[in-house]
């Protein structure tokens, strides 16, 4: 039976969602209830269950003889367990909020004692808020709002621990509002509660607050004086010195001479600034690539033309060789004697000459040397 009862009453609480508890075995407990949600109020040990009488003013609400109960006007959302006198209220209104007194009867019907209990209903926490602003100092003004949850409290830790007089500016209790310094960075936490809920809500800054604000922190010495604080950074002028190389832009009838560079936070980092070799120097690797590219090209085109005129020459010389012939005409001597016709034939050869020349793109005709014959007489 004890099981059943308390398998009921894991039932009832998923079905009700917030539920507390309370013991009331002390005369004059307080108790609080979450509203729509479900209490289990202790009445008492399960050894003075005898007889009893739970009223609300003078109403009866709960009565217990002969180990059974007698009567119950909320019977439809509440459960009475015999075995350890909780009685459990399920779907709380604020109706149910109240003073109520238990009467103890012994087993004759003769009253041996009461106890009072006074029952608060409040409505649970429902969410959080947290709105963050920044400052014009870079301070980071946080404010924290809930909605639902009667009579909440407001609660702020730092990465767990409550916000010291270094990390915190600013509070007003009322407005649930605090104001971070500019060096604070961490998880912050807001937690709202009541008596029957509680709920947080966070903020996580990986950097310093005035840095999300869009300050910088200067820390350096200029003319001789020590500058530590926080500047916006947008308007920063501090420990901002020229580089050797400047830059000069006109605008307009005015001209102004400064570098682009990112907000120091020391006179040391300036020094190493100043420093840097010059641009042409920087260059150097850059040209010299350049040059040892063109005289590898300059090389390679010497050394192909020589291959080519080499390869003509050589060319040049396997030509074939052309003749020159001679062309040989008798020529008969006519004479005056018919007898002599069959003269002896004197032949004179020309001579062969051979040129060699280049060849030519075009068939050259073959030159021909006539030699003339004469005849003796």
């Amino acid at each position: 039976m004890e099981t059943v009862f308390g398998l009921m009453l894991m039932l009832i609480a998923v079905c009700h969602g917030v539920e507390t508890s309370c013991d009331g075995r002390q005369d004059g407990a307080r108790c609080y209830g979450a509203l729509g949600g479900a209490v289990d109020l202790q009445l008492m040990d399960a050894s003075e269950i005898k007889r009893f009488q739970w009223k609300k003013g003078g109403t009866l609400i709960l009565q217990w003889k002969n180990n059974q109960i007698m009567s119950n006007i909320i019977e439809n959302r509440s459960l009475f367990i015999p075995s350890n006198g909780t009685f459990r209220i399920n779907n709380l209104s604020r109706n149910d909020s109240g003073e109520y007194k238990l009467v103890i009867f012994d087993s004759n019907g003769t009253e041996t004692g009461q106890r009072t209990l006074q029952m608060l209903i409040q409505a649970p926490v429902s969410s959080v808020q947290l709105v963050s602003e920044c400052s014009s100092q870079g301070h980071m003004k946080v404010s924290c709002s809930s909605e639902g949850g009667d009579s909440p409290q407001y609660s702020w830790t730092l990465d767990g621990h409550t916000l010291t007089d270094s990390e915190l500016l600013f509070r007003n209790n009322e407005t649930n509002i605090i104001v971070l310094r500019q060096n604070v960075s961490g998880r912050l936490t807001c937690s709202v509660r009541n008596h029957v809920s509680n709920l947080s809500k966070q903020l996580l800054w990986d950097q310093p607050v005035a840095a999300d604000c869009g300050f910088i922190f200067i820390n350096c010495t200029s003319n001789g004086t020590h500058i530590s604080e926080w500047v916006f950074k947008e308007n920063n002028t501090l420990c901002v010195e020229p580089t050797t190389t400047t830059t000069t832009t006109t605008t307009g009838p005015h001209s102004t001479v400064g570098k682009e560079t990112e907000s120091n936070h020391s006179s040391t980092n300036n020094n190493q600034t100043n420093s840097d070799p010059p641009w042409y120097i920087k260059q150097l690797p850059i040209v010299a690539g350049v040059l040892s590219a063109l005289v590898i090209c300059l090389i390679v085109g010497i050394a192909v033309i020589c291959t080519q005129r080499k390869k003509t020459k050589n060319n040049a010389e396997e030509d074939d060789q052309e003749l020159t012939y001679a062309d040989i005409n008798i020529v008969q001597q006519r004479g005056r004697r018919a007898e002599q016709r069959a003269m002896e034939e004197e032949v004179e050869y020309g001579q062969v000459k051979i040129s060699t020349r280049p060849r030519q793109s075009e068939p050259v005709m073959d030159d021909t040397v006539y030699a003339q014959v004469r005849k003796a007489r």
